[in-house]
């Protein structure tokens, strides 16, 4: 089974702060040309004087620098995940921004940029906070499952036995997966699989792991599914014998050659080469030696 292995949020430093500010992220901003992330005040801010990145001096656009930089909002999102509390904050900053300043206008603006989303919203989680979930049986996939919807097959469909369980955000697959093999009497032989969808979920996720890596955005229960399946069990391959039937030509002559050797036609009218208790040990063979 494969481990989690937990990291200092100090080893990721390096890859989430701002090299004008020194602080974490605030609206990831990506140069095109060297792909150099700053936080999008500091970067819009510094190209008002400089026309080159200030981590490699990569000359970013000659007359007008604003059109070679992008907002990455997926490192934005990971920022956001990987530090607690940096998004609740930077939320209520907005908040408390536009309160102070009621005439104060967002262009073209989000309620994220105004500071009006929640973490629950956002779809950020701790450790300890409780994750609704719903379970069912898998049933094969989408384009499976098509064919029976057309053919009336909808009202049963409908009647799965889905079950609402709540669990700690940090609890993983493979207890997920132990709880079901224990509620079922799932025996030993046979694994239970627990899948998001069509595709089965590692082991060592946990809900938390789950709600980051698919598109749920806590607006309803994390719809999980799963499936019984024998166990994969290694083979072990026999060595064969060597003998005389190594002969490809077919299993006839096989055996022929152990009818031959089991007859009593074949058999020799004295013994084997090993001395018998009459037979002297270094004397020629004589007629005492005879079977």
């Amino acid at each position: 089974m494969h481990r989690t292995t937990r990291i200092k949020i100090t080893e990721l430093n390096p890859h989430l702060m701002c090299a004008l500010c020194g602080g974490y992220f605030i609206d990831a901003t990506t140069i095109v040309e060297c792909l150099h992330s700053f936080c999008k005040t500091c970067i819009v801010r510094y190209l008002e004087t400089n026309k080159y990145c200030p981590m490699c001096d990569v000359q970013v656009h000659k007359t007008r620098p604003l059109l070679s930089i992008r907002s990455d909002k997926t490192l934005q999102d990971i920022v956001y995940k990987l530090v607690p509390g940096l998004f609740k904050d930077e939320m209520k900053r907005r908040r408390d921004f536009y309160a102070a300043y009621p005439m104060a206008e967002v262009p073209n603006g989000s309620n994220e940029d105004r500071g009006e989303v929640s973490e629950q919203d956002k779809g950020n989680l701790a450790d300890d906070e409780i994750v609704s979930l719903s379970i069912e049986f898998y049933e094969g996939t989408r384009e499976e499952k098509k064919g029976t919807i057309e053919n009336g097959d909808l009202e049963k469909e409908k009647k799965n036995g889905v079950r609402f369980l709540r669990c700690p955000a940090a609890m993983t697959v493979m207890h997920l997966a132990k709880f079901l093999r224990n509620k079922m009497d799932v025996p030993s032989k046979y694994k239970v699989e627990v899948l998001y969808e069509d595709e089965p979920l590692r082991e060592y996720y946990t809900l938390m792991d789950i709600a980051y890596i698919y598109p749920w955005r806590r607006n309803g229960p994390l719809p999980l599914k799963y499936r019984v399946q024998p166990a994969c069990k290694r083979l072990k391959l026999s060595q064969l014998p060597t003998s005389e039937c190594t002969n490809t030509s077919g299993a006839s002559e096989c055996e022929s050659v152990s009818d031959k050797a089991h007859s009593p036609a074949t058999l020799p009218a004295t013994s084997s080469s090993l001395p018998s208790p009459g037979t002297p040990s270094h004397g020629s063979p004589s007629s005492n030696a005879t079977a």
